[in-house]
């Protein structure tokens, strides 16, 4: 935890005592909440006045390749996990879900050092996930595992090669599009083992970019088409009247209606899982950049603000809001990182000056608590972050360091370096 000059605060707090009867209780309490929130705007005043972006970009690159150097020699050589407590990576091999972060942080400190040999393994590690593209569409991960991988590394380089992959695992991803229901497939595997005829979860709104990207590329308006009758039957569909997110909905594939809302990370179905919240902040606010509809734009400001509403005072969510146990259970760092890298893109559209500010601003607050030694890994593994959660209903990835958040966390850091030079957020190395 961060050092915190208390000077100030205890002269507030020996004020208030001098007028005050400790006997009383009530007082009392008072004055002890008082001191809790002026320590705590303190440390986190103080997070904020040493946060530096290029440093903490430096910071990554200089964990990254620690990693490397763990990198195992075989066919799962890709980072996933840590557990808690533990200085070892979890590898994991192109199949899994998570295998697109890696190759896309390597992409990103590139971007961040102009220093090619993070060039070159970002290619590396790229292609060994290229067999992805040429098999039937399995689930939706294909935009998280593709599009993070190649997607990046071909804004920074345009690669032919790598457009040929990300059309082709486009339309891959298409073919899980139900036109009764309105929107892609999430889990195949679930419409058997979970009862569930056709279930789209909130992740899945991450991978549109995928899908818009290819139509602007000669993929055709149909990948277009599709993106925005998932976002729109989502945006229907997906929230409660306080524009808090389900995780999964149900839908019936005869009729294309709505069955239920129910959770599987989340704490429960009428919980308001946090990383969930996230994806929505960022997938709603990327819709409005791919499309320029309004109703994106407000849609993305209605999710955010609850998700800010209901934060912590450090700004970083426990993993699911509803959690009973809270202020004795989890955080999750990656949802922070997620929400910090969406703030950052949203505060760009909004039209309201005074909300864009407050947007931008609560994004930098959140990269500075991320940026302190309570989060980073620093001397402990080759991770970025600690303290994320990944799913604790199944007892998996608690309280642990996990590659995607370290993704969206230099995602972010570059954002702001970008927004902080007055750059486009789409600025790269070629332009």
């Amino acid at each position: 935890m961060d050092k915190v000059n208390l000077k100030g605060p205890k002269i507030i707090l020996i004020t208030l005592i001098a007028g005050m009867k400790l006997s009383d209780r009530k007082q009392a309490t008072v004055i002890a909440f008082l001191f809790f929130a002026l320590c705590l705007v303190s440390r986190n005043a103080s997070a904020q006045k040493r946060f530096s972006v290029q440093q903490n970009i430096n910071y990554c690159a200089a964990q990254a390749f620690k990693t490397l150097e763990a990198i195992p020699a075989d066919s799962a050589n890709l980072p996933r996990s840590i557990d808690r407590n533990k200085t070892n990576w979890h590898f994991v091999n192109y199949h899994d879900w998570c295998s697109g972060f890696w190759p896309g942080i390597l992409w990103y400190i590139y971007e961040g050092t102009n220093d090619v040999k993070w060039k070159t393994e970002a290619d590396k590690f790229t292609r060994e996930l290229a067999p992805l593209a040429y098999q039937p569409g399995f689930d939706h991960d294909l935009g998280f595992e593709v599009f993070n991988s190649f997607g990046n590394g071909y804004r920074l380089t345009h690669n032919p090669a790598y457009k040929k992959t990300l059309l082709q695992t486009a339309d891959s991803l298409a073919t899980l599009f139900n036109p009764k229901v309105g929107t892609l497939l999430s889990w195949p595997v679930m419409v058997k083992k979970m009862g569930w005829p056709h279930n789209t979860i909130i992740d899945n709104m991450i991978n549109l970019e995928l899908l818009f990207w290819a139509s602007k590329n000669s993929g055709g308006k149909k990948l277009y088409d599709i993106a925005v009758s998932h976002a729109e039957t989502t945006m229907k569909n997906h929230f409660r009247p306080d524009y808090s997110a389900y995780h999964v909905v149900i839908y019936d594939t005869v009729t294309g209606k709505k069955i239920k809302g129910v959770t599987h990370q989340g704490y429960a179905d009428n919980s308001m899982w946090a990383r969930g919240q996230s994806w929505a902040i960022y997938g709603f606010t990327m819709c409005y950049r791919e499309t320029h509809k309004r109703q994106f734009l407000d849609f993305a400001q209605k999710v955010a603000d609850v998700y800010l509403k209901r934060l912590p005072a450090d700004l970083i969510p426990f993993w699911d809001f509803n959690d009973p146990d809270i202020p004795n259970t989890p955080k999750d760092a990656s949802a922070a990182c997620v929400t910090a890298s969406a703030l950052l893109e949203l505060s760009t559209f909004v039209h309201d000056a005074d909300k864009a500010k407050v947007y931008r601003r609560k994004a930098e607050q959140m990269l500075a608590i991320l940026s302190s030694d309570q989060y980073q890994s620093r001397n402990v593994s080759g991770a970025f972050l600690l303290h994320s959660t990944g799913h604790k209903p199944a007892g998996t990835e608690i309280d642990a360091s996990i590659i995607y958040a370290d993704y969206y966390y230099i995602e972010a850091l570059l954002r702001l370096e970008k927004l902080q030079r007055g750059q486009s957020l789409y600025a790269n190395l070629n332009r």
